[in-house]
């Protein structure tokens, strides 16, 4: 069972807003058997809309849009879709009144462009939408299914959870699909491939494996698809096993995608350990991943952005004659920076970086993507050198994902007795 999904708006092409209802449609399409074949965004017109549903009903049995149900003179999907299926607009009069009520419900006065809302296809099946005016619609038309929803995300989520998936399951005898995922850290996607390349081949043919990298890690999704649910979960299990015995060196986490972040914070907690950060290339950058974990607060202390050479002498002590003599981007920099934090803090844990991000070197002769990474544990302070490249972006999130992971190790080494 295929799908196709349409985004409809000027809005998503000239980059005004990010299309999250594709992945949102995806990620739920995917949990009952259908598999997304196409991903297409358009724009607000007439003939490119037209021109997308035959392509579309080409490809896919599964046609979704979403977006252009507004009341507005440039919401045109509901128009576009009569002249598609040679149909016309009829006025439905329990649509209607939910309008009214929704308007009642907040004391907000409506207009004459909110009721023509309630203006819909004949030939389609209404989809009632409780958390809005704009309603969805449910066109089937030769062999293949057309559903079009609002495009505002909480209004789809609701169409889509309540009504649209209920009715596909229904519908359609669909096929199993389970997915589990590894998140190693620390070793490249071709290392990790060459490392699985006589297991992965040894695969059975409803198991398939994917290599997902971002920077610093990688994640390994295993997916198995057939009919037989029982069979596939056995099959899934052992398999799984066998992966995670594989990696189980550079493995933070199996089952939901974990951010590194989040293994840190349970692993602190665990421990009844605190940990600060004092940052100067990345600007934060640390600190935010940190504190981005709900309760983060319980292990997290706080952190000094010493961007400026004063400030990493004046509040974390680095001794000038230390800066004068190897510049601030240097290992021995990054080691007292780590021992400032931690002694200003009273932490059991400090990260500190210190590096040339770009695009210049500013006062150092270091080249641009060198970083210097410090870790102060409860019993040792060490530095460890990258070059994280090019442009700017890259070293920052490169330089948190590795000193991040040099944290968990840390922390692994020294569990509390």
């Amino acid at each position: 069972m295929q799908a196709e999904i349409i985004t409809i708006g000027d809005e998503i092409l000239i980059g005004q807003i990010v299309d999250t209802n594709s992945a949102y449609i995806s990620k739920e399409l995917n949990k009952i058997g259908v598999s997304v074949y196409q991903i297409t965004s358009i724009q607000d017109d007439k003939q490119h809309i037209l021109k997308a549903l035959q392509e579309a009903e080409e490809n896919a049995d599964i046609v979704i849009l979403t977006g252009g149900l507004g009341p507005t003179k440039d919401d045109i999907t509901k128009h576009t879709l009569c002249e598609y299926f040679d149909d016309t607009l009829v006025m439905h009069k329990d649509i209607q009144e939910h309008i009214k009520y929704l308007f009642a419900k907040i004391k907000y006065q409506y207009t004459e462009l909110d009721l023509l809302q309630a203006m819909l296809p004949t030939k389609a099946s209404i989809l009632k939408n409780n958390l809005g005016t704009a309603s969805g619609m449910w066109f089937q038309e030769r062999n293949t299914i057309f559903v079009s929803m609002p495009g505002v995300p909480n209004e789809m989520k609701g169409l889509l959870n309540y009504e649209v998936l209920p009715k596909l399951q229904k519908k359609f005898h669909l096929p199993f699909i389970i997915h589990k995922n590894i998140i190693t850290y620390g070793m490249g996607e071709s290392k990790i491939a060459e490392r699985l390349e006589e297991w992965e081949n040894k695969l059975p043919t409803e198991i398939k494996l994917a290599y997902l990298p971002s920077y610093g890690r990688t994640r390994l999704r295993l997916t198995a698809k057939g009919t037989n649910k029982e069979q596939l979960e056995k099959m899934m299990e052992k398999e799984l096993t066998s992966l995670t015995n594989l990696v189980s060196d550079i493995t933070v986490g199996v089952g939901d995608d974990v951010p590194l972040e989040e293994v840190i914070g349970q692993l602190l907690l665990k421990e009844k350990k605190t940990l600060a950060t004092a940052e100067s290339c990345t600007g934060g950058a640390i600190a935010t991943a940190i504190t981005s974990v709900p309760g983060a607060s319980a292990y997290f202390i706080g952190a000094v952005v010493s961007y400026h050479e004063r400030i990493k002498t004046s509040i974390l002590k680095v001794a000038p004659a230390t800066i004068k003599k190897y510049s601030v981007v240097s290992a021995q920099v990054a080691k007292e920076m780590a021992t400032g934090i931690k002694q200003l803090y009273q932490t059991d844990y400090a990260i500190a970086v210190t590096g040339n991000a770009g695009p210049t070197k500013d006062k150092t002769d270091t080249s641009v993507g060198v970083v210097f990474i410090g870790i102060a544990t409860p019993t040792k302070v060490f530095v460890e050198e990258f070059n994280f490249g090019q442009p700017r972006e890259k070293v920052i999130q490169r330089t948190t994902v590795k000193a991040l992971e040099l944290l968990r190790k840390e922390i692994l080494k020294n569990p509390t007795k």
